[in-house]
C-alpha cells in the first residue's frame, strides 16, 4: 500500500548535533537529508513533526520543513494548518487539574538529588507536560507517583542528550516528559490519521528512542535511526514488534533511508 503521510521525530532523528538539519552525527556537513525531504514534497506525501517540543516551536519547524502538522509536547497538541488549527489531549488528567502540581514537582527532584531537573530552558512554555532531564529508574518513578495518588501520570523516556547538560552525572542524561496516562506519540498519531481519515498502512513513523518507538503500533511500518538502538533499554523492546525497522545510519542518514523507502512503497 502507498505510503501518505511520514510520522517523524525531529531531535536525535531528522536534525543532528544541535538541531541541525545539515551536520551528520561526526559533524561534517550533508545535503542528503535536505535532498530526501525534497523528494518527499514532490511525491505529495505529507510530512508530519512528532516531537516533545511546543507548541510555538513547532509551528516555526513546521513552516522551515514544510511539514503540514505537527505533534507536540510528547502527543499532547496535536497541530495542522500551519498551527491555526490545533487540539489538545489530556488523556487521563483529572478535569480538577490544569496541569502537573508544582509541589509534586518539587517532591520528584527532591527524591532525586542531582540526577534530576527540570530541562532548561526548555521546560518553559510548555501547556500540559512537564519536560526534565536526568538519569532515573522509569519503572520506580512510576510506582511512585501511584502511591502517591498520581497514578494518572507517567515518567517517558525521550532519549539521550549531550552530557554538558548536568557534567556532574557522568553519564549522558535522558530527557524524561512527565505526562498524563493515555497521552503518548503513539496515541496522537492515532488520533491524527482518524482525523485524517488515513489508514494506519498508509503511514510510517521514523524516530530514535522509546517514546518513538509508542508509534510502531500506529502506522504500517515504524522506522528506528541506528543511533536508537545503542540503548540497550531500546533494543531490548524490538522483539515486542514486527512492523520495526533498523536503518544503517545514524540521525539524518538513517532519517534519508527510511524516507527514501516511503517514497519506494509510493
Amino acid at each position: 500500500m502507498s505510503v501518505r503521510v511520514v510520522y517523524t521525530d525531529l531531535d536525535g532523528t531528522m536534525v543532528g548535533p544541535r538541531g541541525c538539519f545539515f551536520r551528520a552525527e561526526g559533524g561534517d556537513t550533508t545535503l542528503d537529508p535536505a535532498r530526501a525531504l525534497v523528494d518527499l514534497h514532490d511525491a505529495d506525501i505529507a510530512l508530519v513533526l512528532v516531537s516533545g517540543r511546543t507548541r510555538p516551536q513547532l509551528v516555526e519547524a513546521a513552516g522551515i520543513f514544510g511539514a503540514d502538522g505537527f505533534i507536540g509536547e510528547l502527543g499532547a497538541i496535536i497541530g495542522w494548518n500551519a498551527g491555526l488549527d490545533t487540539e489538545i489531549l489530556r488523556g487521563a488528567m483529572p478535569d480538577s487539574f490544569e496541569r502537573v502540581p508544582e509541589s509534586l514537582l518539587d517532591e520528584l527532584i527532591r527524591l532525586h538529588p542531582g540526577r534530576l531537573e527540570l530541562h532548561t530552558p526548555w521546560h518553559t512554555g510548555r501547556e500540559v507536560d512537564v519536560m526534565l532531564r536526568g538519569r532515573i529508574d522509569v519503572a520506580e518513578v512510576d510506582g511512585w507517583l501511584a502511591e502517591s495518588g498520581f497514578g494518572w501520570l507517567s515518567m517517558r523516556d525521550n532519549g539521550l542528550i549531550s552530557p554538558a547538560h548536568m557534567p556532574d552525572l557522568g553519564v549522558h542524561p535522558h530527557v524524561y516528559h512527565l505526562v498524563p496516562d493515555g497521552v503518548s506519540k503513539g496515541d496522537a498519531v492515532a488520533h491524527d490519521l482518524k482525523r485524517r481519515g488515513v489508514d494506519p498502512a498508509e503511514a510510517i513513523a521514523i524516530g530514535d528512542s522509546a517514546s518513538d518507538l509508542a508509534m510502531a503500533r500506529s502506522v504500517g511500518r515504524m522506522h528506528l535511526v541506528a543511533n536508537a538502538v545503542r540503548h540497550p533499554d531500546i533494543a531490548a523492546l524490538l522483539p515486542a514488534y514486527d512492523n520495526v525497522v533498523v536503518e544503517d545510519g545514524p540521525l539524518g542518514a538513517g532519517w534519508a533511508t527510511a524516507v527514501r523507502a516511503a517514497l519506494g512503497a509510493g
